[in-house]
């Protein structure tokens, strides 16, 4: 009933959510386990594997991370140890992607090296879910922020959107520590352009979110180290930014 519920366009959440509870606990009463040492049938590991796939997808939906990774770290089993008994998922890759992504968007870069050292090198530069979250990752090393923000409409699929809105909003977070550390005030249309915000309005919101004061169209930062009055132009600011990102990168 779970798979019916769950592939129906608008699937009622709260009701798989209830049929995956149930499913856990018949799944921990069955001796296929992988942790099992008992002989398991093909189609037993199938269905485990399938229930678990569902599970991963709806913990999405749900916007709930410590969810998906539980059931990530159960499919991990599944999709490594059992890769040579079982015939390939669909959903291999774009939820193996999808983890990669969700490290990354946590900050959580030696454990997103260590994901991608498990996995095939044709599939690291090949396939589309995997390439994805390697190149938004380059792009954050490099500090080439605009080719990240670039990237949210050039998501593998709409399930990716959760994690890459969670990664920009740290990137705009950094890049606004930067700022603050390089200027005592800056105006409204550049700190708009370098958070990378399409509206004003949306600036606006933002300064209130950080504290930022505003003056006609100017944002003055309550910074407790106060710098120089000197007016630093844009594109060094630019560079500046840049530089103080990948001294972060390199702290963090």
């Amino acid at each position: 009933s779970n798979w019916l519920e769950w592939s129906k366009k608008t699937p009622n959440l709260e009701k798989c959510g209830e049929l995956l509870t149930k499913l856990k606990v018949t799944l921990t009463q069955l001796p296929f386990l992988p942790t099992s040492n008992t002989s398991v049938t093909k189609r037993e590991l199938l269905v485990a594997r399938d229930i678990l796939e569902i599970g991963a997808q709806w913990s999405i939906a749900t916007r709930d991370i410590p969810s998906f990774e539980r059931y990530m770290a159960q499919l991990k089993c599944y999709y490594l140890d059992y890769q040579n008994d079982l015939p390939e998922s669909a959903y291999k890759y774009q939820l193996l992607g999808l983890n990669l992504l969700c490290l990354l968007a946590q900050n959580r870069v030696a454990e997103f090296h260590t994901e991608l050292e498990l996995l095939p090198a044709k599939e690291i530069q090949s396939n589309v879910y995997i390439s994805h979250p390697v190149s938004m990752e380059q792009f954050l090393m490099e500090g080439s922020y605009n080719k990240v923000f670039l990237s949210k409409g050039n998501v593998p699929s709409p399930s990716y959107t959760f994690f890459t809105d969670i990664l920009l909003d740290t990137v705009r977070d950094e890049i606004a520590s930067c700022v603050e550390k390089a200027y005592e005030r800056i105006s409204g249309p550049d700190v708009t352009r370098m958070l990378f915000l399409e509206a004003p309005r949306q600036t606006a919101a933002y300064a209130t979110k950080r504290g930022w004061t505003q003056a006609s169209n100017t944002y003055q930062f309550s910074t407790e180290v106060k710098h120089t009055d000197d007016v630093i132009p844009t594109e060094d600011l630019a560079a500046q930014t840049i530089g103080y990102a990948r001294e972060l990168e390199m702290i963090v």
